[in-house]
């Protein structure tokens, strides 16, 4: 982990899909917790969703569920649609351009939502802002996934995301790798509580809220 945007364009033009590495690695391993978390039916809206490459996964392992995939960069916005048109996944609607800390989101009303490798590369306001919002979009009962590189009091920080954690604040000073006990008082203050905390591959993990009544 060295760059907050890995991703490379190679020689496609603006518009056309972005490619990130990392991917393809963690993407069957993130498709595993979600079979035990989504719903069978509904819409799953994915705040930052990048290159679009999860989201396009996502929509082809979980055929019977409408995918709703989001980005504040207009160009990600461009690699979303990219590669929806490339892989032709029916059940991945057009990007919506979103920021996280909107005071209004102009998406179907989700089922589930989804935020992978987003925390990090935020300001913590990004933070307050998804889980505000999830708090009120979200049934009680429904989930809320994170997926990242987090600290952890009880758990040594590995190397690489120590220097991770160097790069991103040389880059950012509101970035870095957040703790999950800001995360669980975060969705605490809204409404949710944390079901479970999953291992994931290169040191991250994965973070499942769940909405209570």
């Amino acid at each position: 982990m060295t760059d907050p945007k890995p991703w490379t364009i190679d020689d496609a033009a603006p518009g056309e899909q972005r490619h990130a590495p990392a991917t393809l690695r963690n993407r069957d391993a993130i498709v595993e917790v979600l079979r035990d978390i989504l719903p069978d039916h509904g819409t799953i809206l994915e705040i930052a969703s990048g290159t679009g490459e999860h989201i396009v996964y996502f929509g082809l392992q979980f055929p019977d569920l409408t995918f709703q995939p989001s980005d504040p960069d207009p160009d990600c916005c461009q690699s979303i649609s990219a590669w929806t048109k490339r892989e032709g996944v029916p059940n991945v609607l057009p990007p919506k351009q979103l920021d996280a800390q909107a005071a209004e989101w102009d998406v179907p009303r989700p089922a589930a939502i989804l935020c992978i490798n987003m925390v990090h590369i935020s300001p913590w306001e990004s933070s307050i802002g998804l889980f505000a919002k999830a708090g009120q979009l979200l049934d009680p009962g429904a989930p809320l996934y994170l997926y990242g590189p987090y600290l952890r009091a009880d758990v040594e920080t590995a190397p690489g995301n120590l220097a991770f954690e160097r790069s991103l604040k040389s880059r950012d000073l509101r970035w870095g790798l957040r703790d999950v006990a800001d995360m669980d008082a975060l969705a605490t203050q809204n409404g949710f509580v944390r079901e479970s905390l999953t291992e994931m591959p290169a040191n991250n993990i994965s973070l499942v809220y769940r909405k209570h009544d």
